[in-house]
């Protein structure tokens, strides 16, 4: 019977343990991957959405790496959310994890929408790049994808860090400066209506920063475990 006991002990330790190190992976992969993405996005876009549309002759390469690679970066987000939802258990509290987890989804679903327009424009370039132009297609689906990327994806990962941040304070799952650093980044996001080009790396860079302290710590606590045991 105690041996019974002590080997659900161990099950259950191992499960605790495992958890924060599988959200930490999942995390890192998504922020290193959104943050190559935004780069390259960013430095071959410019920042006027009002441009000609030049860029499409010189950068479309770029774009279409970052294209391909934020599915993967979606995928990994959503693991990070699962297993953060996971690691909260019973201290979930519902109001904040319903906010938490409706940011995450609206906020990867509107990123997916403006990749989507995105790779919209690049199919049509690389098949009518004259009337893609002169027809207006080009302005309009650029128009788009600005005001979903520069707009709305952004207030959402500011409602994400808000209610993360909240979480965080409530049960501890991270230090108590990370989540009041992610209330001010997450309030800098909701006021800054997009005036800041590179804001939206702030988001990556916080959950990079987040993901890394879990994966330490687990790793602290799992040499701890092996030295008691």
């Amino acid at each position: 019977m105690n041996e019974d006991v002590i080997r659900s002990e161990a099950k259950e330790v191992r499960a605790r343990m495992s958890s924060p190190r599988a959200a930490a992976i999942a995390g890192i992969v998504f922020s290193v991957l959104l943050i190559i993405v935004m780069t390259l996005i960013r430095v071959s876009i410019p920042q006027d959405p009002h441009d000609a549309g030049v860029w499409l002759a010189s950068d479309s390469k770029n774009i279409e790496l970052a294209l391909n690679m934020l599915p993967f970066a979606g995928i990994a987000f959503l693991w990070f959310i699962g297993v953060v939802r996971d690691r909260l258990g019973e201290y979930e509290d519902r109001l904040f994890s319903t906010v938490f987890l409706g940011s995450g989804l609206i906020y990867l679903a509107m990123l997916f929408a403006s990749a989507a327009v995105a790779g919209g424009i690049l199919f049509l370039y690389g098949v009518m790049p004259t009337t893609l132009i002169d027809n207006g297609i080009y302005a309009f689906g650029r128009a788009i994808t600005y005001e979903i990327m520069n707009i709305y994806t952004l207030k959402m990962s500011g409602v994400f860090m808000l209610s993360t941040s909240t979480l965080g304070l409530r049960t501890k799952i991270f230090p108590r400066w990370m989540a009041l650093l992610g209330i001010v980044l997450a309030l800098f996001l909701l006021l800054s209506f997009g005036l800041i080009y590179w804001a939206p790396l702030l988001f990556p860079l916080w959950v990079l920063l987040i993901s890394v302290y879990i994966l330490l710590a687990n790793l602290h606590r799992e040499k701890e475990a092996i030295a008691a045991g």
